[in-house]
Formats: C-alpha cells, sequence, structure tokens
C-alpha cells in the first residue's frame, strides 16, 4: 500500500470516527433538548463540513515545510521592510527565486484561505496556503526579479501575517525550449498538465505518452455500453488525445507517441518483466488497439503483449530517434502515483546503458502524498512549493513563467482532454457551491474539472534530477 493510500486510509477512519461520535452527540440531543434539534444542527455541521472541513490534508497546517537547499543558491542581506521585499543583490530575471518565510494565520483565516498577495511594478500574484497555517513556507517568486531588484516588491499578508527574517534561493534557468524536450505522460493529458507551457514554446518536442487510460469508464456506460466496451472506447479516445492535442500547440504528429499499456498496471508489469499484464477492465492483453494513431512502428507491435521489457524496447528506440536533450518526466517522490513513479523508473532504466543521455533530466508532480487540493488558490495564480517534510532531501526547483495567452492556450488545450470534459458529481459540484458562498473559493473561468484550476497558473514548477551534464 503507497504511502497516500495510507494517509487516506487512516483519514477515512478518524473521519467514520468523527460522524459516530457526532451522531452519538446528537441522540443525546435529541432525547434531553428537542427532537428537532438533532436535525438542524445535523444539517449545519454537513453544511460546515462540506464548506471548510473537506479538504484532503493529512498533515497540520502549523507544521512547517522542511526543505534543503544548496547553500550556494542562497542569497544573502534580505529583509523586508514596510512591507518590501529588499535585496542588495543582482538576480537574472528568468531565475528561479523561492522565498521562505513564516505565515501565520489571523483567525478569519481559519476560514477563509490565507493568502501572500505580490505586487510590483506591473505584476502581481497571489499564493495562497492552508487555512489556519502557522508554519515556514514557500513562495515562489520567479518572474518578480525585476520588481524585486528595483525595490518595488511587496508582499501583503491576507487572512494571515508575515513573521520572522525570510530567506531567498535563486537558481539560473537555462533556456530548455531551445532543446529538444521529451515530455513521459503516464497518461493522457500529465503532458498538458505538467508542461504544456514548456513544451508550447521548445522547438523541438516530443511527448511519449505510456498507457491508454482506459478505467474508470463509467462515463461510457451511461451511454450503454457494457464496462469492457465503455473501457476499450475510452482508452481510444485518450489515445487519440495523446496524439491530437499537442498539435495544438505546435508539436509534429511524427513527434506525438502513444504506447497503449494499460492504465494501473505498470507496477505489476514492473513486478515480473517478461510477463504479460492485461487491462483490468478492458478485457484486452493485446495495447496495439490504442496504438494505431503512432507515426511510425515500435519494437513492441510485433506482438502487443503488455510486458516491462516491450515497454523498455519502446522507450529505447523513442530515446535514440528523437535523442532528447531534456526529458521531463514524474517526479519519483513528490508524486506517488504508482503509474508515474513506474513510468520515471522506467525511462531511468531505458537509459542505462544506452548510447544517448540527455543533459537534462526535470520531475514533476501532478499528485502529492498529503495535500489533494495542491497548488492551492486560484486558476492564473502562481504555484507557491508543495508540503515537504523530509529534510534530508536536497532538492533544486526549475519554475517557467506562462504568459496569461500561453495559460488559456493551455486550458483549451486540456478542455480538448475527453477525460476532464465530464460534469464532476453532484456532491462535488453542492461542495463547490457551498465553498464558493461561505468561503470565498472562485471557480475556475475554464472549466468545472479541479485540474483547470490546479493547472492553469502562472507557473509551471519542475524539480531537476541529478546534475545537468
Amino acid at each position: 500500500m503507497s504511502r497516500k493510500q495510507q494517509l487516506l486510509k487512516r483519514h477515512r477512519r478518524n473521519k467514520r470516527i468523527g460522524l459516530l461520535v457526532g451522531l452519538l452527540l446528537l441522540v443525546v440531543i435529541g432525547i434531553w433538548v428537542a427532537w428537532w434539534l438533532p436535525f438542524v444542527l445535523g444539517v449545519l455541521a454537513w453544511v460546515a463540513h462540506e464548506a471548510w472541513f473537506a479538504d484532503h490534508l493529512f498533515y497540520a497546517p502549523n507544521e512547517d515545510y522542511q526543505y534543503r537547499f544548496s547553500a550556494d543558491a542562497e542569497v544573502g542581506a534580505v529583509r523586508l521592510e514596510g512591507g518590501r521585499l529588499l535585496v542588495d543583490s543582482a538576480l537574472d530575471a528568468d531565475a528561479t527565486l523561492v522565498l521562505a518565510i513564516r505565515v501565520k494565520s489571523r483567525w478569519l483565516g481559519r476560514f477563509l484561505d490565507p493568502a501572500i498577495e505580490l505586487s510590483g511594478g506591473t505584476s502581481t500574484d497571489r499564493q495562497v496556503f492552508e487555512r489556519g497555517v502557522n508554519g515556514v513556507r514557500y513562495l515562489n517568486l520567479s518572474g518578480l526579479a525585476p520588481a524585486l531588484v528595483a525595490g518595488e516588491l511587496r508582499l501583503r499578508g491576507r487572512f494571515c501575517r508575515l513573521l520572522g527574517a525570510p530567506r531567498l534561493w535563486a537558481w539560473a534557468t537555462a533556456d530548455y525550449a531551445a532543446q529538444r524536450v521529451m515530455v513521459i505522460a503516464p497518461h493522457a493529458d500529465d503532458a498538458e498538465l505538467a508542461a504544456f507551457g514548456l513544451y508550447s514554446q521548445a522547438d523541438k518536442p516530443w511527448i511519449v505518452t505510456l498507457t491508454a487510460g482506459e478505467i474508470d469508464a463509467e462515463h461510457y456506460q451511461h451511454m450503454g455500453l457494457d464496462p469492457a466496451e465503455a473501457s476499450r472506447l475510452k482508452g481510444r479516445l485518450r489515445a487519440w488525445d495523446s496524439i491530437a492535442v499537442p498539435r495544438w500547440a505546435g508539436v509534429p504528429e511524427a513527434h506525438c507517441v502513444q504506447l497503449g499499456y494499460f492504465c494501473l498496471q505498470l507496477p505489476a508489469m514492473r513486478a515480473t518483466p517478461d510477463q504479460p499484464v492485461a487491462s483490468r477492465e478492458a478485457n484486452l492483453s493485446d495495447i496495439r488497439l490504442f496504438r494505431q494513431f503512432n507515426p511510425f512502428p515500435l519494437p513492441a507491435d510485433v506482438d502487443g503483449l503488455p510486458t516491462w521489457n516491450n515497454l523498455l524496447a519502446d522507450l529505447r528506440q523513442l530515446l535514440l530517434t528523437a535523442r532528447p536533450e531534456v526529458i521531463v518526466l514524474p517526479h519519483p517522490v513528490i508524486d506517488p502515483h504508482p503509474d508515474h513513479i513506474c513510468a520515471q523508473q522506467a525511462v531511468i532504466e531505458a537509459l542505462q546503458g544506452l548510447e544517448w543521455q540527455p543533459t537534462t533530466v526535470l520531475g514533476y508532480a501532478n499528485h502529492l502524498h498529503d495535500n489533494d487540493r495542491w497548488p492551492m488558490g486560484d486558476a492564473g495564480a502562481g504555484i507557491a512549493l508543495p508540503p515537504q517534510f523530509d529534510e534530508g532531501l536536497e532538492l533544486t526547483p526549475c519554475s517557467l513563467s506562462l504568459s496569461l495567452e500561453q495559460q488559456r492556450d493551455k486550458a483549451m488545450a486540456l478542455g480538448m482532454m475527453h477525460d476532464l470534459q465530464p460534469a464532476p458529481p453532484l456532491k462535488r459540484r453542492v461542495r463547490r457551491w457551498l465553498q464558493r458562498v461561505l468561503a470565498g473559493r472562485a471557480q475556475s473561468p475554464y472549466g468545472e474539472n479541479e485540474f483547470f484550476r490546479k493547472a492553469v497558473r502562472r507557473h509551471e514548477l519542475f524539480w531537476r534530477l541529478g546534475k545537468d551534464k
């Protein structure tokens, strides 16, 4: 069981215990006070839960985030005076900038999302943190270097205060768009969620999607299809999406590849590398149904078997064909999705002993272990660094800035993805309405799916894996 599954299991257990205690308390109130009062209190308690306590947050808001960065990246003589952040050093305009500071929620910040508002010159941003926050947090100041160097960058707490001395780190960011970039997507839409801004600007981008993403096809069962038919239809649609949507960003069709392996089966494939692992729901053990849009043949086309060895052979051919200088893939520690972990492992294994090696490997996280709402805040806002509590892990962030036009193009790309189009369940829609009315949370203007809020931001955040060669 993954760490995230363990945390979710514990969260649900605690929730059931809390619900049982609440029900017993309501029964006592109904017996000793008034029979109708438990119904009123029950409704109010449910509304309060949906508005303020429904986030999956598997740590205490008063815990300090714990990051370890290289000492040579820290910028000295940084101070916060009268709401202005001041620095004496020169900074590159495209540098990745991270500011550590203690954020303490005000009483209203327990019900409305605390935020740090950043303003300077023509730039404004708002980065949001957990309700009730009281600890060290890491703001992403990338793109704000000119205002910071000019002494014009102001920080203002909204429903929170800034305490203590700030610390600033800066990393030079290479022009990755001028290099050959290959984005590894475990599922259709992962490349767009994590790196649309990067690959849409790249001169020679490649998009390689590992799985068809055919499971959880209830939406298509409502059309009258049986589960296996619905799963195959969903897989075919997502396979098409993985090939067609990158064309919106100008990626050549010849550089879009769908490998067609089965969703959530990569861990089982890795455990038994030479054994085929069939789809969980599509009643399929041949991956070629989902590879029909590929621009050229690959090794696994010969037998269509969903094995780890076939996946490695496919990846090796693609790496030798594309010769990417920059590979973008899921981060092996920060992103806990099992297919994402295996996607990273497959690429690293395929590179072993290969005559071509990338100069840069960037990791991304479309999912987290302990905060399902991250990146917190509204669409269009910056991406503050995620929760991190392993101080032994040295990380090097790399943040790319997206213009409003690029954000809109990214939103349209996500809107073309069939998996993000169905309306959320009724319970989720009601919850979001209550959060808009009672907690002040805005809906994304681009779509109902939560990824329109999470992914369409002024930053795309990556992590350098290893040293650039």
